[in-house]
Order: structure tokens, then C-alpha cells, then sequence
């Protein structure tokens, strides 16, 4: 009621869901659905119906949110206020229904136009694909309880055992994992060699689940059963308990690195600098490799590569055959300085910036102008901590926006333990699996060239050392892909991007790790590839896929 002022005063005589389904559907039909984190609101609207026993003509999303990002806006973060003052659009009253339409439709139209401008693609998304109703999956409780193994019937039901369930149940199915989670069992979303009881009632249709169960001999058995063993269940033996030895370890703190004059090196990287900081450099034509040691020269200048033209390229750095390049009319048209090879060796060869007379077209001094808010640029290898403050951002992922064919890229992460393997395959996110057991790892398919990872630092398990962010590509290679621009985001602004352009063959990638190191949390750009595709990926960091 304080954010969106619905009393129940104001509540009274409204019309219910059911009542407005006709009209919604005319209206939706054969149309694109807009809105501001659009897989939010689809979501609910997806799960609304579904309680009536209907379905919406949604076919389309358009995530307004997704667009702001690719346009690149000169601004600190996406809220929907944010983009309406860029646009001078006035707010009369945030949070409430019919303003905040009014005020996305303003912020649309205004979108598309400088998208039209740019030759960016709008970022429509198939929903049938990739939507999912609210609630999700049943959540994953962490389980304080050492994983017994199979049931054994001669044993009993042993706290930690990890059970699946699958078909039709008389209790709520979240109840029903409610009241095994609250016995100590480790319920989980799906069926793996881990499994050690499978609960499925007489007739449930055939699954995968129960497919897997007999083919790897899980036990099975139905939801009275597996209530009265989680009654009288067998104490387990917790994850803290010592092993057949006590080993403690002693972390001792690291060593400050010492520069050559001996002064300690920090081991965050700074915040852009240099004669071309605060400048978005967009790099134009040259082989793959070229393009790559071009956008590692404009980092060490202190700019931000970029991988598409938008708002917030400055410069245009054009290599052969980029003068060639349908998107260079629209680049001269918005008076864009353009770049050759020889402007970056002049300005890596001395301190001063380019001679505005040495170029195209001038730009102005976007250094002197650059916003307080601007990220740190990352290149592979490097590593910041992350600040105590900070428990929740999301790793956005981005690739070329152009009109070309590409193969589906999928952005996906892995919760790790210790030995850089999943504790379990519900701790594999992925289109198949959005959300992580413990809800700490979170995929946003906002886009059709963008993906993301929400984070929230605060639900990691203990057991947890490493969550790795990563990327497959189905038909392609990463080098056709392109550069994978990467942004380390939170609600208020960006804390840090890179571009990962390396690739060439490979067909999955490892974008980012965030770590554990001396009871602080890292983050690392890592930007490694691999021949592997999806499944076999998968398999490198220990989930078991069926044949």
C-alpha cells in the first residue's frame, strides 16, 4: 500500500482477473506485449491465467528495460524514472498503474525512434520459448545434512537423503516439500545419480524422472509412504561434522603485491583512465584478431570498447574494410569521431589526446564530462572484491545486435563447491532451470541478443565457493558470434564492464567467476572458451546429462 497506494478502500467494487480476460485477449492478439522488465510482469499475467484454466495470445515480449540497455542511454541505471528524465518525460505519480503506462509508453516511443537512428534491432522475444508463470519451481531449502545416498528400506529415511518428486500429488506439491524440508531432506527440482528417493502416487503418467529412476535403480515410492518415513527419520550426520580427521585451516592474509617502486598494488583495478577515458570506441571491419588486439589497445587508452552502435559510442575506430560497413551513414550522420589505426598508436605513443583536426569529424572532451557512475573497465583475468555492501547485481551479457542471422546463445551459470563441480545438477542454471535450489542465482532471458545473471550474495550456501557465469552457442562458434560484452550491474548503476573477444572456435565460454577469498567475495573476468557444447560443458563442471 506505500509504494502503490492500493488500499483496500480504493480496492472495493474493482473488477476481478477473470472478468477482464476478454478484453485482455482482443487487446493482446496478433500485438508484441511492452512493459518494464517485461518476464516479471508475463509471469504473472502467464500465471493468472493459468489459475482460471486459460491462456493469454502472448506470443511476443518486449522488455523496455532490455532496450534502455541496448541503446547505451548516457544514464546510471534503468528504472523506469530514470530513462523519463533522460527523455524529459514527467512522472506525475511513480509506482501507480495508469501513470506508470502512460509514462513506458512515452519512454517507447522515444526508444524505437533513437533504435530506428542507431539501426538497432528491437529486442523482441518469442515468450513460448522462454516464459515461466509465478510461482516457479518448488524452492530449494539448503540442506544442513551430509547426502546418505540411496534409501535403503532396511535402513530407514536419513536426513539429507535427496528426494524428487514428480506427478500429480493429493498435497500441494510445495507443501509437500515443505514438510520434507522441515524433516531435514534435501528436496530437489530434478532427478540425478545424487537422487536417493524418487516420490511418484500410483498411475503417474511416465517421466523423465521415473524413466531415470529405473534405469539407474532410484527407489520409488508414493507421497503416504515417504510422510510416514519422514516421521520417524533416521538423524543424519551434519556437513560440518569433521571427517575421519579434525583439519583446520589457518587462512593467512595475502601479500600485498608490491609495484617496482614498492608501494602496495591494489588489487581492484582502477576506474578508467588515461588520454581517451570516458570514450566508447566502436571498432569497424579487420580479421577477428585484429579486431581483438584493437579493443585491448583502446582499453589500455582508458576507453570502453563497444560491440554495437549505440547512444553512447563516441568514437568509431575503422579497420579494412569497415569503411564498407552499412552502419557508417548513420555513424557520419550523428557526427561520430572516426578513427584509424595510426590515432591509436599516436595516442599510445604519447600523453596528450587526438588533434581534433586529425579526424573525420571532432568530438567533445568526453572526459572532462564523464558521469561520477562510471564503471571500472575489466579485461580477462582481472579481479575485483566486490564491496560488503554489495549482495545483489547481475552479470549482464550482450552480443552483436545487427540484422544478421545468429545461433542461440545461451547465458547459464553453475553453483560450485570446492572442487569446481555443482554439488548437485539443480545447481546448473539454465533456460531449462531459471532459478538456482537456494534462489541465490537467477537467469533473466530479457532479450533476443542479451542475457543475464542475478545474483543474491546474501542466499549462497556455505557449501558454495564459486559461481561460475558462462555461455554456449548452438549451431556456431563464439567467433561468429562476435565479442560478448559483459556489465556487472545493480539497481542504481553499473560497477563494472568488459568485452570478452578472444574466442574463435570455441562453443561455450566461461564469462565471469564470483569466489570466496579470505571471507570476502571476488569477482573475476575470466573470458575463457572451450570446443565444448552445452551438455558437454555441462559435464566439465559435473552435472550429469542423460544420453
Amino acid at each position: 500500500m506505500h509504494i502503490h497506494h492500493l488500499t483496500p478502500e480504493r480496492l472495493r467494487g474493482a473488477p476481478t482477473f477473470d472478468s477482464t480476460v476478454p478484453h485482455l485477449e482482443r487487446m493482446l492478439a496478433g500485438r508484441t506485449l511492452v512493459a518494464h522488465n517485461a518476464t516479471f510482469d508475463h509471469g504473472f499475467l502467464v500465471e493468472e491465467a493459468r489459475r482460471l484454466g486459460t491462456t493469454l495470445p502472448i506470443t511476443h515480449r518486449l522488455c523496455t528495460v532490455t532496450l534502455a540497455r541496448r541503446l547505451q542511454l548516457d544514464v546510471p541505471n534503468v528504472k523506469l524514472g530514470t530513462p523519463a528524465r533522460y527523455w524529459g518525460i514527467p512522472q506525475a505519480a511513480a509506482h501507480d498503474a495508469r501513470d506508470d503506462a502512460r509514462t513506458l509508453m512515452e519512454v517507447f516511443r522515444r526508444s524505437v525512434d533513437l533504435a530506428g537512428a542507431l539501426g538497432l534491432g528491437l529486442p523482441v522475444v518469442a515468450c513460448s520459448a522462454t516464459s515461466r508463470a509465478y510461482p516457479g519451481p518448488v524452492t530449494r531449502v539448503p540442506c544442513p545434512w551430509r547426502n546418505p545416498g540411496r534409501y535403503d528400506a532396511s535402513v530407514g529415511l536419513v536426513q539429507g537423503t535427496k528426494i524428487a518428486i514428480t506427478g500429480p500429488t493429493v498435497l500441494a506439491r510445495a507443501d509437500l516439500a515443505r514438510r520434507l524440508t522441515d524433516a531435514g531432506l534435501d528436496v530437489m527440482n530434478s532427478v540425478s545419480g545424487k537422487t536417493g528417493l524418487l516420490v511418484a502416487n500410483p498411475g503417474a503418467a511416465s517421466s523423465r524422472k521415473l524413466e531415470y529412476a529405473k534405469d539407474t535403480g532410484i527407489p520409488v515410492v508414493d507421497e503416504g509412504t515417504v510422510l510416514r518415513l519422514a516421521a520417524r527419520v533416521i538423524a543424519g550426520v551434519v556437513k560440518s561434522a569433521p571427517e575421519s580427521i579434525e583439519v583446520v585451516t589457518v587462512i593467512e592474509p595475502e601479500p600485498a603485491q608490491q609495484s617496482p617502486q614498492g608501494t602496495p598494488k591494489p588489487s581492484t583495478p582502477s576506474r578508467p583512465a588515461g588520454p581517451w577515458a570516458g570514450r566508447r570506441v566502436l571498432v569497424l571491419g579487420g580479421s577477428h584478431v585484429e579486431a581483438t588486439v584493437m579493443r585491448s589497445r583502446i582499453t589500455q587508452l582508458g576507453a570502453s570498447p563497444a560491440i554495437n552502435l549505440t547512444a553512447g559510442v563516441t568514437d568509431v575506430l575503422v579497420l579494412d574494410g569497415g569503411v564498407g560497413d552499412p552502419r557508417m551513414p548513420k555513424i557520419r550522420s550523428r557526427g561520430l569521431t572516426v578513427l584509424g589505426m595510426h590515432h591509436v598508436d599516436a595516442a599510445l605513443g604519447t600523453p596528450g589526446d587526438l588533434d581534433p583536426a586529425d579526424v573525420d569529424s571532432a568530438s567533445a572532451d568526453v572526459a572532462a564530462t564523464r558521469p561520477e557512475w562510471t564503471p571500472i573497465m575489466m579485461t580477462p583475468g582481472a579481479v575485483i572484491d566486490l564491496p560488503a555492501e554489495l549482495t545483489q547485481f547481475t552479470i549482464n551479457v550482450a552480443w552483436s545486435a545487427a540484422p544478421a542471422q545468429v545461433g542461440d546463445v545461451d547465458v547459464l551459470a553453475f553453483e560450485l563447491g570446492e572442487d569446481e563441480r555443482v554439488l548437485s545438477d539443480d545447481e546448473f542454471v539454465f533456460f531449462n532451470q531459471p532459478v538456482s535450489p537456494d534462489g541465490a542465482v537467477t537467469l533473466s532471458i530479457d532479450g533476443d541478443r542479451e542475457q543475464g545473471i542475478a545474483v543474491d550474495l546474501r542466499a549462497v550456501p556455505a557449501e558454495v565457493a564459486r559461481i561460475m557465469v558462462g555461455a554456449a552457442v548452438e549451431g556456431q562458434t563464439f567467433g561468429d558470434i562476435g565479442a560478448l560484452s559483459v556489465g556487472v550491474d545493480t539497481t542504481e548503476t553499473t560497477i563494472a564492464t568488459a568485452v570478452c573477444d578472444a574466442a574463435t572456435t570455441e562453443r561455450s565460454m566461461i564469462i565471469a567467476e564470483i569466489y570466496r577469498r579470505n571471507r570476502r567475495w571476488r569477482l573475476r573476468i575470466v573470458g575463457q572458451g572451450y570446443d565444448d557444447d552445452l551438455a558437454g560443458f555441462a559435464v566439465r563442471h559435473g552435472v550429469e546429462i542423460d544420453d
